[in-house]
């Protein structure tokens, strides 16, 4: 573990809190803890920057033939190219963006569901989002597939990776797998699970919306065939991306206007884009270059040891989910003879901004057995997060159960 000084040389938390104009003096946000990222950052000053750039410089449709339009298509091309490098992609025609990950999921499996039959496979978790749930269940459905699911242990909080290989069939189609929970913040070996699907021929979609903004991503040491995220989660605007192999995006149908383009990844992008929202999307991921992901990862990991040990010495409180190693900083409480909603009001007469219920994670809050009494507490860090403002949550939330 890293000392003070160290941590100087790692990140300066007060620079980097002047990359959000919503943390500024005068502002509300300058009072506010924000311990609700995984819902939601906070957006970081060169999102903003572009998206302002792109209303007044860059605000034409794509195609024309004047300078306003080619300025805009420049922007998209500029965008695509840095998220290839940011998901490690081959080919920036491998990104498709979209107004957020569900809307993205949805139109991908409606048209992922051209190719199967009925009795065809396909498997779910009991971990993930519902974003990555119901749209495969929907298909499943419309199309008469066969669901599977894929449990998780409520001891270790992993995949049940041994019964992975019982489930998985010459029939299976898709695997649908998130790379960390946003509930209980485990980082799943979605490495190991593609695999293994791949050993049977499944296609692989990996949701890495909680993922995004607290490691790197690396599609092709992951192996899979999509993978989704949302800006909004790591420091940008409510736009959503979408990575697909190429080849794979190629032979894919989707549902589209005739006269939109017949290849990737304009055909899966209905209607006009968004050019505000994707120059949004550039300037996050150069925040996060400017920063480095390594020392986010590991000031984060910091601050989520001292927020587990100082909820440990709280005796009402129960965390569901790891320790300090292989979880994003996201948590899920409960507090004995408190409802989730009743400490989410209290920390929010405090100005923390926690979440509660089941943050759209019905599955595993479901499988936790919480579904019926409130769900859960969830707090979840963000780079921006400081140690004061973890000790400040401490000693409220210590308050109110005493």
């Amino acid at each position: 573990m890293l000392g003070a000084e160290e941590w100087k040389l790692v990140i300066n938390i007060g620079d980097l809190r002047k990359s959000f104009p919503s943390l500024a003096e005068g502002r509300p946000g300058a009072n506010t803890v924000f311990f609700d990222g995984a819902a939601g950052t906070q957006i970081c000053a060169r999102s903003l920057d572009r998206m302002n750039k792109a209303m007044l410089d860059e605000n034409a449709n794509f195609g024309g033939m004047f300078e306003t339009s080619a300025r805009a298509g420049e922007l998209v091309a500029k965008t695509r190219a840095a998220i290839a490098d940011f998901f490690h992609a081959r080919d920036a025609r491998e990104i498709v963006f979209g107004q957020n990950m569900t809307t993205l999921t949805l139109a991908l499996a409606r048209t992922f569901g051209r190719r199967l039959s009925a009795g065809d496979e396909i498997i779910l978790t009991r971990m993930d989002h519902d974003a990555n749930v119901a749209p495969w269940l929907s298909l499943a459905e419309d199309r008469g597939l066969t669901v599977k699911w894929l449990d998780f242990s409520t001891e270790t909080f992993d995949y049940e990776l041994g019964e992975l290989d019982e489930l998985l069939t010459p029939r299976t189609k898709l695997v649908a797998v998130n790379y960390a929970s946003n509930v209980i913040g485990t980082i799943n070996d979605v490495r190991t699970i593609t695999a293994r699907a791949k050993a049977v021929g499944a296609l692989v979609f990996v949701d890495a919306v909680q993922y995004a903004p607290h490691g790197v991503i690396d599609v092709q040491n992951i192996g899979c065939d999509f993978l989704v995220c949302s800006a909004y989660k790591f420091y940008g605007p409510h736009y959503g991306i979408l990575w697909g192999k190429l080849d794979v995006l190629e032979a894919l149908e989707p549902y589209k206007v005739r006269t939109a383009p017949l290849h990737a990844p304009d055909k899966f992008e209905t209607g006009t884009k968004s050019r505000e929202g994707i120059a949004g999307v550039l300037g996050a991921v150069e925040h996060l270059q400017a920063v480095g992901m390594a020392p986010i990862v590991a000031y984060e990991e910091e601050l989520t040891r001292q927020l587990i040990a100082g909820l440990h010495a709280i005796k009402a409180v129960t965390i569901h989910g790891k320790g300090n190693e292989g979880r994003v900083p996201t948590l899920a409480l409960t507090v004995q003879g408190k409802s989730p909603a009743d400490v989410a009001k209290a920390m929010g007469r405090q100005r923390i901004n926690v979440w509660h219920g089941h943050n759209y994670g019905w599955e595993p809050v479901k499988r936790l057995g919480l579904l019926e009494t409130g769900g859960v507490v969830r707090v979840s860090l963000a780079q921006y997060n400081t140690r004061e403002e973890v000790d400040y949550f401490l000693g409220k939330l210590d308050e109110f159960v005493s």
